[in-house]
């Protein structure tokens, strides 16, 4: 198995893409452009990170390469925090080790596709309302830069079936199980949702969701859920508060073709502590 530092070195290159600004109902406030660089040092033992933010879109990456950035950030480290751990493709999550009230809190998702990256900040507010979701779009230097359309319904309708692996914070062994995702429109306006995981298939969670254009609302639970419909096949599912005394998890998913997915959950328990992260590839068995 490999080290959480060598995981992080699936990372080093030169990415190029957009941080989109989204409010919780999905409205778009801001799409800048970004050249992110992750350089190894000192044989790799050290990384010096480098965010260049530019002042509006443009159409070719030669463009933003020669003009200057309006801002730029610099970190260099040579160990990793608490808050975030890596699976072996590079796929990664950082942010909060600890939910409470009053404060401040978020996390980070980014999953990994070949020289294409797609990473989701979700942040909450002092009130523990869903404040922001930013979108990040990036491939190396050098690759494609094609995009997936937008996600629509239709792409996620159907059966859905995915191998998982867990992993935790205080880097005991991995857990890897199976899962099986079912998704079917029961009314024009309204969708059914059943997902069955775990050793043996052990655990069944169903639940219903109202379409509302972009969104989709669960709210069954003890807190209510949303899943926005995101550009690039991309996905991000959250509470839209939280509140002390429940569990609750943070999720992006990224649509790779029709029948190929990826998503990553960030899991926290009753407590409001970090307890898991788990990545599920799945592939469509059947459209419903």
């Amino acid at each position: 198995m490999q080290s959480q530092w060598q995981c992080l070195l699936k990372n080093l290159g030169e990415w190029h893409g957009s941080f989109t600004l989204f409010l919780p109902a999905g409205e778009l406030r801001e799409d800048v452009p970004t050249i992110v660089s992750l350089e190894g040092l000192d044989h790799n033992q050290t990384i010096r990170q480098t965010i260049q933010r530019y002042a509006s879109p443009t159409a070719a990456d030669e463009l933003v390469q020669d003009s200057e950035p309006i801002d730029e950030k610099v970190l260099v480290y040579s160990a990793l925090g608490r808050g975030v751990l890596f699976f072996e493709d590079g796929a990664f999550s950082q942010g909060s080790m600890q939910f409470a009230p009053f404060s401040e809190f978020g996390a980070e998702l980014g999953l990994m596709a070949g020289d294409r990256r797609l990473r989701l900040v979700q942040l909450f507010d002092r009130e523990s309302q869903l404040a922001q979701l930013t979108l990040i779009r990036e491939h190396r230097t050098g690759s494609p830069a094609a995009e997936r359309p937008p996600l629509t319904l239709d792409d996620l309708l159907g059966q859905w079936q995915g191998e998982a692996v867990t992993i935790y914070p205080d880097l005991r062994s991995p857990t890897t199980y199976s899962t099986h995702l079912q998704i079917s429109r029961t009314e024009e306006n309204q969708i059914a949702q059943q997902l069955t995981f775990g050793e043996g298939g052990g655990t069944i969670v169903q639940s219903t969701a109202i379409v509302n254009g972009s969104r989709l609302q669960f709210d069954q639970g003890s807190l209510p859920v949303q899943v926005l419909l995101l550009p690039d096949g991309a996905s991000a599912s959250s509470p839209v508060y939280i509140k002390t005394g429940h569990s609750f998890f943070l999720e992006v998913g990224w649509l790779l073709q029709a029948d190929q997915r990826q998503r990553m959950i960030r899991s926290y328990d009753k407590k409001g502590e970090w307890s898991s992260l788990t990545l599920v590839t799945e592939r469509k068995l059947a459209k419903l």
